[in-house]
């Protein structure tokens, strides 16, 4: 694919070579770009017109109609929502509860689990911390954690997973793309370790869903958890629970809440019915301003399709790239292309200095332990790599 300079309002052309990519074209709708240069998804994801005209739109059935719009309105909407996160990574909508955080969302699963004949969870050392976190928190019930080393901070090879899971293992817990390196983990093989050994295996996807394509059913995995605040332009407070349809009426959580409840308006404190799907692990009530900002969000990635967006991200990341190493820059990143994600991790001395110079310039970024980290999207186009590479360049460390 040829990549070329597209850019909104306020960005002088530089690059008059080619065509701008085919899905530039979105660009106009993120008005952030009118004075920003946004490489910062994998953090947040841009708000578009889209997703903004939906949340007006439930502020006005607040406004007009209060309460009773949970009816015949809001609830229908949480429906929606189920079946449209369901559709993206080829579940069924039974599969898939709806929770306003991946902490809630790991913890109702955890909670279902059984630990006694087999006490271990395995998880990596790249993982999100809140991964770690939800199993050290049970340490005192004398469950064990076990964390795997990466070798070289960017990946973790599945052979060392393998060696950490046993007969004693209840769990393998890791992710789908690193977010300390963008790496793209091999989740069917993660979870064909996992089922080796009789252990469950659920996927952190909150950094590959929306700009990869995930099927569960092929990657065999038992559960996977990812949502809107990134890739998949919601913004923050919604998030999916996606659990295999047997394993979901299998599990009983033992932390609940109304919303979990077959019966939900019978109001009877002395009787918990669970649904009989995934529900079961849904607990308050939503947030319901999220689910509209994540159906707003959804159209984009819908009336794209995933696969568009992977070829897109995939040639600007390597653009990027590019452009970082010609500034003087060593991008930590995986070795082969194939499993790079739409995340570029920029090695220097002063990350969050790195972060304040980029931001005086107009360059929204991020900052890790180590690096600056840079994330296009489909929204993005050349020019914005060019002038993220030539800032950080100025910055008098470097």
């Amino acid at each position: 694919m040829t990549l070329a300079s597209g850019h909104g309002p306020g960005l002088a052309t530089r690059d008059q070579a080619g065509t701008a990519h085919p899905l530039a074209r979105y660009r106009a709708e993120f008005p952030i770009f009118r004075d920003r240069v946004y490489l910062n998804s994998c953090s947040l994801g841009a708000l578009g017109d889209r997703t903004r005209r939906k949340v007006a739109e439930f502020l006005d059935l607040w406004q007009s109609r209060g309460a009773s719009a949970w009816y015949d309105v809001w609830g229908p909407a949480c429906d929606a929502l189920r079946g449209r996160y369901a559709a993206i990574i080829g579940a069924d909508a039974r599969e898939v509860a709806l929770a306003p955080s991946i902490s809630v969302a790991l913890s109702a699963f955890a909670e279902s689990l059984d630990y006694e004949r087999r006490p271990k969870v395995v998880v990596t050392s790249l993982d999100f911390p809140t991964v770690a976190y939800q199993w050290l928190a049970k340490a005192r019930r004398g469950i064990e954690l076990v964390i795997v080393e990466s070798p070289d901070r960017i990946s973790v090879p599945v052979e060392a997973l393998a060696r950490a899971i046993d007969d004693r293992t209840a769990l393998v817990v890791t992710s789908h793309v690193y977010f300390t390196s963008g790496a793209i983990q091999d989740i069917t093989a993660v979870a064909d370790a996992a089922h080796a050994r009789g252990a469950l295996c659920l996927i952190d996807a909150y950094q590959s869903v929306g700009q990869i394509p995930v099927d569960v059913r092929s990657a065999g995995v038992d559960a996977l958890t990812a949502g809107g605040l990134k890739w998949l332009l919601g913004g923050p407070g919604i998030v999916f629970l996606y659990v295999r349809e047997e394993l979901a009426r299998r599990l009983t959580p033992t932390v609940a809440g109304w919303f979990g409840h077959r019966d939900q308006f019978s109001f009877d404190p002395h009787r918990l019915a669970f649904h009989d799907d995934a529900r079961r692990f849904e607990l308050g009530t939503p947030s319901v301003a999220a689910i509209y900002a994540q159906l707003g969000g959804l159209e984009y990635i819908e009336e794209i399709g995933v696969p568009a967006i992977r070829r897109v991200t995939a040639a600007l990341t390597e653009d990027l790239i590019a452009r970082a190493r010609a500034a003087g820059f060593q991008p930590n990143v995986a070795a082969d292309s194939a499993t790079r994600s739409a995340i570029v991790m920029v090695p220097v001395p002063d990350p969050a200095a790195a972060v304040r110079h980029l931001a005086a310039g107009g360059i929204i970024a991020d900052a890790r332990p180590g690096h600056v980290r840079l994330s296009p999207f489909f929204y993005n186009v050349q020019e914005d790599h060019v002038r993220a590479a030539e800032r950080l360049a100025t910055q008098p460390t470097h």
